[in-house]
């Protein structure tokens, strides 16, 4: 059986996309009991370690952490059907983004760090994969439909200064921190 280039790189894709999917699957329903138990610590606020303190503010609301959850259950479920596998990965970058923010800021577990950045590598991955679809629904809703013209480069410009941000907070984390 021979396979065409577009049809390799739409199994790399699918590939990929389970994998994310399987850990927004796993992450989202483990926030159903992830956090019970983690706001009953006996410690006061300046004793706690950053993930103590996370764990227990995630843990004070059990409302908040299933929301989290089902929004990560949303993320995979777009990343897994192909027509709405764009909107998934820019919706589920925002959860990761937060996550990864977090998992650096309140120090939680390394091995917890990795995997947040490599689901969000491989949700980059994807997007570079159909970067031709996201640039026209980009140029779609930046273009007036009576003129055919861009509405604003500013909106453009934001978002690649937020990206650049982004990974620079991320750069400036692996360079400050002590392996």
């Amino acid at each position: 059986m021979n396979f065409t280039k577009k049809d390799k790189i739409e199994i790399f894709e699918n590939s990929i996309s389970w994998i994310v999917v399987l850990a927004m699957f796993i992450y989202g329903g483990a926030k159903l009991i992830q956090f019970d138990g983690a706001a009953e610590i006996d410690k006061t606020v300046s004793e706690m370690t950053g993930m103590e303190l996370m764990w227990a503010f995630y843990g004070y609301s059990k409302s908040f952490a299933i929301t989290l959850g089902i929004f990560e259950l949303i993320g995979g479920i777009l990343i897994l059907i192909k027509r709405t596998r764009i909107i998934g990965c820019l919706f589920t970058s925002t959860i990761l983004v937060n996550v990864i923010f977090q998992d650096i800021y309140f120090g939680v577990h390394l091995g917890a760090l990795k995997a947040a950045i490599l689901y969000q590598l491989l949700i980059l991955i994807i997007l570079w994969l159909n970067k031709e679809k996201l640039i026209k629904s980009i140029k779609t809703l930046l273009t007036s439909e009576k003129t055919g013209q861009t509405k604003s480069k500013y909106f453009v410009k934001i978002l690649i200064a937020f990206g650049i941000f982004v990974g620079l907070r991320i750069l400036e984390y692996f360079i400050t921190i002590k392996w």
